[in-house]
């Protein structure tokens, strides 16, 4: 091998300054035998005043995936994830499904066993170069995945990861996988043009303006308009108009599982999360970047309704099965979108009488639904705490702060007031758990004055690998407050069962077979033996003012908080 020259860097380091191009701030990675060679590289760009990405250390890949999510939630900015061969690749799966489900785009990444046992450097040393190799590792990612590849000669660094981040950035967003062998990471490469401006810019999608002008004339001409919203409603910029539009046109709208917020819950127009009694109605509905809008086996369409689908991919190709209506598939960036239509939209001649008596008849059943709800909320604490008291307490305590909720099986909007965009994210549909603790974490990375809150079931925080996440929480200096709602048991297990068999076996039985989850750990000792601040709440009556103190911690000593709180089953 040829003496390494002063314009010669590391494979292994070259991969961080060309991510650093693409403007990618951290790197999340766990490392292994396979690391080495980007060890050295980083080492050897500190000792050259070389500026390269972050690398933070993450002792779980699922944890690392969980935090590159989040970071783009908040920042809009992909991030890089790093991982070790195949048993670091299959750990961070799940979080790489999740992804995939929730368009988030990010470049994962992760080593490669050697495939040479000698004669080269960087070839196999330790028995497990023998055993991690597989024939088909990217398997592990490929559905999850809009793009996998594995570097074959170290001069293809740039050009890859420039292909990689473009593909991961264009509509619809997604992961990326590079593998990463060993011995082409041990190689030397010229540093020359590792800095330079990327040469693929992805591709944003924008809407076909055709089908705009039919979806406003539909939409304007419409006596019962509802939509339909899961994954929020753009930037925003887009947010706001969405808002300002839903009212100045008297929409419904309604937030059956929303993953993000699209609208305030306290809005006018804001219906809930429950579309059934608007759908039997609604002459035209539109799904905007919603997976799943509705049950199909309890909802049902009016006869003539007309139904537009509206997203990054309205018609979801990536999913064999997702046979919901569309009558009209406009495909494009909600930020793009919803202001084309309501560009459009501003042309459309109104019936200023009849908008004026549906936005009265929307505000009405909204400030109804919202008091209804809450009432209810307050009322039934008096037998123990349940998810909604708790959710209310939480809006309660969080009232005219900047955060952000990431709910997992916790929290329940609505009943939880969140009016920003950004202030509400639920866990994906795609039922990867241990999501939100991670999530969380990455977003208080991407904003260190935001208030995070990761409210999740006992079961979920068990999924998160907690010691993993605490230890980080720490390292990081991420004051995250966690809230856990401990019925000790899979609530969403026991629903569904009881949701087909209401009158079941399972149902009537006394001990609900594989639900429960007792004895119960203590969850406070997990966070204090990573220095956190903890407390257990059983009585409802406490429950808001030691929200107040785990919050003073936060943004008074900036440490994560934990607040472990006994609530009722289901």
């Amino acid at each position: 091998m040829d003496a390494k020259t002063q314009e010669d860097v590391t494979a292994g380091g070259a991969i961080f300054t060309r991510l650093k191009a693409l403007g990618v701030d951290y790197v999340f990675a766990n490392s292994g035998t396979d690391f080495p060679p980007i060890i050295e590289g980083l080492a050897e760009a500190a000792a050259r005043s070389i500026e390269l990405p972050q690398a933070v250390t993450i002792p779980h890949e699922h944890a690392a995936v969980g935090m590159a999510h989040g970071y783009y939630l908040i920042s809009g900015k992909a991030q890089a994830v790093m991982l070790h061969t195949n048993v670091g690749l299959s750990n961070g799966a799940t979080g790489a499904i999740n992804a995939a489900c929730e368009h988030i785009p990010m470049l994962m990444m992760s080593g490669r066993t050697p495939v040479t046992e000698g004669d080269r450097f960087g070839a196999r040393t330790v028995p497990i170069g023998w055993g991690q190799e597989m024939r088909d590792q990217a398997a592990l990612v490929r559905e999850a995945c809009k793009w996998e590849y594995e570097l074959k000669f170290p001069e293809q660094i740039a050009s890859l990861l420039d292909r990689a981040h473009a593909i991961s950035n264009s509509t619809p967003k997604g992961p990326v996988y590079l593998s990463l062998p060993r011995e082409t990471l041990c190689e030397q490469i010229p540093a020359d043009d590792l800095e330079q401006p990327t040469t693929i810019v992805p591709v944003v999608g924008g809407p076909n303006s055709s089908d705009i002008e039919t979806a406003a004339d539909w939409l304007a001409t419409a006596e019962n308009p509802l939509v339909i919203a899961q994954r929020g409603a753009g930037d925003e910029a887009s947010f706001q108009a969405f808002a300002d539009w839903a009212e100045e046109w008297g929409i419904a709208v309604s937030s059956w599982w929303a993953t993000h917020l699209a609208i305030s819950t306290e809005h006018p127009c804001h219906v809930g999360a429950d579309p059934g009694s608007w759908m039997e109605k609604a002459d035209v509905v539109v799904i905007l970047d919603s997976i799943a809008p509705w049950w199909p086996d309890m909802h049902r369409l009016h006869p003539k309704a007309r139904v537009i689908n509206i997203g990054p991919d309205p018609v979801f190709s990536r999913f064999p099965v997702r046979n919901f209506r569309s009558d009209l598939s406009i495909a494009g960036e909600n930020s793009e979108t919803l202001p084309a239509l309501i560009a459009a939209m501003d042309r459309r001649e109104r019936n200023l009488k009849a908008l004026e008596k549906r936005r009265s008849m929307l505000a009405e059943a909204s400030a109804a639904r919202r008091k209804t709800i809450r009432e209810d909320a307050a009322a039934r604490n008096a037998q123990g705490i349940t998810k909604a008291w708790a959710s209310k307490c939480l809006g309660d305590a969080l009232r005219d702060k900047t955060s952000s909720v990431f709910s997992e099986l916790g929290a329940i909007l609505g009943v939880l007031e969140r009016t920003e965009r950004n202030s509400w994210f639920q866990e994906p549909h795609s039922g990867g758990l241990g999501w939100s603790f991670p999530c969380a974490m990455g977003a208080q990375l991407a904003d260190p004055d935001r208030l995070c809150v990761a409210t999740m079931g006992d079961g979920s925080y068990m999924f998160a690998n907690p010691t993993v996440c605490h230890q980080i929480a720490e390292a990081l200096e991420l004051p995250v407050l966690i809230i856990i709602l401990n019925n000790e048991e899979w609530g969403a297990v026991r629903a569904s069962v009881a949701g087909l068999y209401p009158d079941g076996y399972a149902a009537k039985a006394n001990k609900m077979p594989l639900t429960a989850l007792k004895p119960s750990p203590d969850f406070t000792l997990t966070a204090a033996a990573s220095r956190g601040w903890a407390k257990k709440v059983s009585k409802a009556e406490d429950l808001p003012g030691v929200l107040e103190e785990a919050i003073a911690v936060v943004e008074n000593e900036r440490r994560q908080a934990l607040v472990e709180v006994a609530t009722l089953p289901g």
